[in-house]
């Protein structure tokens, strides 16, 4: 992880949608009954939700393309503060890199990393027609919980992803590539995977998007697509 970074972004990986690749967009709802799949990695102080800190939040969009394929179209990264009281691992933080009082980190509360990623998902559930939002994550369960501790921490009422709903790609991936460790799936798939790399927030959340489009994709034929 950079210290330099920014706290926050949304950085778009291609072009704007063109009006064809927008009406492809809208067919999103149609594939995922009214699901929007957002990938989500986040990077913690541990493995207990209610207890241990939620440090780094990462989300990739996806989108079908004028082909018909799905594939990242943007993502958002948010480096977060220790909640007051949380617990920090060692053990955790040993395997993240991660330096949670560190000068130079920006982070910003949880709070605010949850209502900035909120507002955005909730633009990409209007422009794909959807009705809510499913997480997408690498043993999503996990992901899960931590999402919804800290919606339930801060308060915040309108959360857009399904409470208990997700699309696992250890699952998927096992199925598909008959590999359920993030790297062999990842690398299954026919992607480059570096460990230097793993364990940032970011990193993991587009490799997990990469490993869910291609196994999307690879049923294309099963939905008439």
């Amino acid at each position: 992880m950079s210290h330099e970074e920014a706290t926050a972004t949304t950085v778009p990986d291609e072009a704007p949608l063109s009006a064809t690749a927008t009406a492809t967009a809208t067919a999103m709802a149609g594939r995922f009954r009214g699901f929007l799949p957002v990938i989500v990695d986040v990077e913690t102080g541990g493995f207990n939700c209610t207890t241990d800190a939620l440090l780094e939040l990462a989300a990739v969009f996806v989108r079908f393309n004028d082909a018909g394929d799905l594939e990242p179209a943007s993502h958002q990264r948010y480096i977060v503060k220790p909640f007051p009281g949380s617990r920090l691992d060692p053990a955790s933080l040993q395997v993240t890199g991660i330096d949670p009082f560190h000068p130079l980190r920006p982070a910003i509360d949880e709070s605010d990393a949850l209502r900035n990623l909120f507002q955005e998902v909730r633009k990409e559930i209007k422009a794909a027609g959807c009705t809510r939002a499913v997480l997408v994550g690498h043993n999503s369960f996990f992901d899960l919980q931590f999402l919804n501790a800290a919606v339930e921490r801060t308060g915040i009422k309108r959360n857009p992803f399904h409470p208990f709903s997700s699309f696992d790609t250890a699952t998927l991936a096992g199925v598909a590539y008959g590999q359920t460790v993030l790297s062999r799936a990842v690398t299954a798939a026919g992607f480059e995977w570096s460990d230097e790399s793993a364990h940032s927030a970011l990193y993991d959340a587009q490799v997990t998007a990469r490993l869910f489009c291609s196994i999307v994709n690879r049923f294309r034929s099963v939905f008439g697509r």
